[in-house]
């Protein structure tokens, strides 16, 4: 075979997509980063290294899978949430910027100097809030639930790899606490099946639509939060939630007789967030 350097490989795989799309470019970046274990920097260093022939057929086959919507993610089999690599697969969500946002407004809201409080991150798909949660505040008894034991293995990989000192408790929503917390937080499935034609194809053929499609118009799960987090929460306790953009005043009408409500926009000043103080 052919040696072929990093350059050369990079510049294979950009034939493939719109030179103007970054986002692509980026993904294909990730993907040479990781055959070495690299990151951008020494990637740039190293960009007339060559490959082993090994590297480069395994770099052809996540480019091919990448071709087929398949998320980068997935195809790496792990993502960068709040500083931290967590794992992922295809039987968890993966990550989104966003949901930092969500995590940073907690962090913000709850200063260091607080006492140690009790929380719980309710789906927690990849671990993703809780463990991030429970690294910035290492006081924090935390504990994560999902539905799906699949999902919690996932979680409790991440739990391990990151040094995050948290409980895992399997079950639907609420039922599974057995006790009052200070904090709750959630970022439940929010997407009605009227927006499939809104979302990306690579979400839809990949990611699991258990963790995205909610009935009630995306309502599904936040009706039943409002209806069951007095039992579970703290006099003073605090519920945040993820939301859609367009769910803000839905949302906020369903827990305007629980507790005082405050929605947050994104970065991108969409309604991303809701708080709920009981």
């Amino acid at each position: 075979m052919i040696s072929m350097s990093f350059f050369e490989a990079q510049k294979w795989a950009f034939s493939f997509i719109n030179k103007d799309d970054e986002e692509k470019k980026n993904a294909i970046g990730l993907l040479l980063m990781d055959i070495r274990g690299w990151n951008e920097v020494q990637l740039l260093e190293n960009l007339r290294t060559n490959l082993t022939g090994t590297e480069f057929e395994q770099f052809k086959k996540s480019v091919k899978m990448y071709q087929a919507d398949c998320p980068v993610q997935y195809i790496l089999g792990h993502t960068q949430f709040f500083g931290h690599a967590f794992q992922v697969t295809e039987d968890t969500l993966i990550p989104r910027p966003e949901t930092e946002e969500l995590v940073e407004w907690i962090i913000l809201d709850n200063p260091l100097a607080d006492a140690a409080k009790k929380i719980a991150d309710i789906g927690t798909g990849t671990g993703a809030i809780g463990i991030s949660l429970q690294l910035e505040r290492p006081n924090w008894d935390v504990t994560l639930s999902d539905i799906s034991e699949k999902t919690l293995a996932v979680a409790r990989i991440n739990a391990i790899n990151l040094g995050a000192d948290v409980r895992f408790a399997a079950g639907d929503l609420l039922s599974v606490l057995d006790d009052k917390y200070d904090l709750i937080v959630s970022n439940p499935p929010y997407i009605a099946t009227t927006e499939v034609n809104l979302m990306d194809k690579s979400v839809l053929k990949y990611e699991p639509k258990e963790a995205l499609f909610a009935q009630e118009n995306g309502l599904f799960f936040y009706r039943k939060f409002a209806e069951e987090i007095v039992n579970y929460l703290k006099p003073g306790g605090k519920l945040y939630l993820e939301i859609g953009f367009k769910q803000g005043k839905q949302v906020a009408k369903l827990f305007e007789n629980v507790g005082r409500v405050e929605i947050r926009q994104d970065f991108y000043g969409n309604d991303r967030m809701v708080k709920v103080t009981i």
